[in-house]
């Protein structure tokens, strides 16, 4: 009986790393482990460029119009809906959990609402707002799916922003090191992080698809420059920020199937 062969563990880094370089340098596809090692020193050197602190604020600026209805999930302090109220004059409304945010807001005069978003929007009507935010919030949720769909109930625009988990460095430091990677824009241990829902970019893209929601636009942090999403951006982006909408049709067939259960539920009662 033959035994079988255990892979040699630094082959195999080596076969992890040789796939994330050949994905972002074709020429490196079958480099021998020699050039993969010079590669790597040259990315060591090379660290990811910096971008400014909550970039996104400057996108999401741009994406809302005057005088929209807007909805901020997880607002912290209330700086992002303060700026678009004084500015924009948008009728806004903020959400957060943790008290001394919520103490920020009401020193800005930003309308805040101290929930947690976990167990839901209940107390909003559907459609109620153009626009509803989640701005690097939902990877710490407990049920994100509930608060995305909840988004796009109340809103008739998501615009949502998270870390990439499929970034190559992070890939890079798991084939290396074998632990949970600490970044720049990802700087908390395994045991302290608020991140509980680890995903990808193509995670999101995915559950977009499944559940009838659009991507109407979208933005990726590449090397520290914000470009428009692209195909490769699974791989290339460190975070990325999307504009969601249910698809034509999609939020008709979510009120009918609730509207159904509902019947069901209220069937079952009376025949108890």
């Amino acid at each position: 009986m033959k035994r079988s062969r255990v892979p040699d563990a630094c082959a195999l880094r080596y076969c992890a790393v040789g796939e994330i370089a050949a994905a972002l340098e074709p020429r490196l596809r079958n480099a021998d482990a020699e050039t993969l090692r010079r590669w790597l020193r040259e990315q060591a050197r090379s660290s990811a460029k910096a971008a400014p602190a909550r970039w996104q604020d400057a996108w999401i600026e741009r994406e809302i119009p005057a005088g929209a209805k807007v909805l901020d999930l997880g607002c912290g302090g209330g700086e992002l809906l303060s700026r678009l109220m004084r500015e924009k004059k948008v009728r806004g409304q903020g959400v957060e959990i943790d008290p001394a945010a919520v103490m920020r807001c009401v020193a800005l005069d930003v309308p805040v609402l101290q929930s947690d978003l976990d167990d839901g929007l209940q107390g909003f009507a559907d459609g109620r707002f153009d626009f509803v935010i989640l701005e690097e919030t939902v990877q710490t949720l407990r049920h994100p799916l509930r608060v995305l769909n909840e988004m796009l109930r109340v809103g008739r625009h998501g615009i949502v922003s998270f870390p990439n988990f499929g970034y190559w460095r992070v890939r890079l430091a798991l084939a290396l090191e074998g632990r949970m990677p600490v970044t720049e824009r990802l700087p908390y241990r395994w045991h302290d992080t608020p991140n509980i829902h680890l995903f990808t970019l193509r995670d999101l893209l995915d559950w977009a698809d499944e559940a009838g929601v659009r991507i109407v636009r979208g933005y990726s942090l590449v090397e520290g420059e914000v470009r428009p999403l692209s195909a490769e951006d699974n791989l290339r982006a460190e975070e990325a920020l999307l504009v969601l909408a249910r698809r034509r049709g999609a939020r008709k067939e979510r009120q009918g199937a609730a509207a159904r259960r509902a019947g069901d539920r209220r069937r079952e009662d009376g025949g108890r």
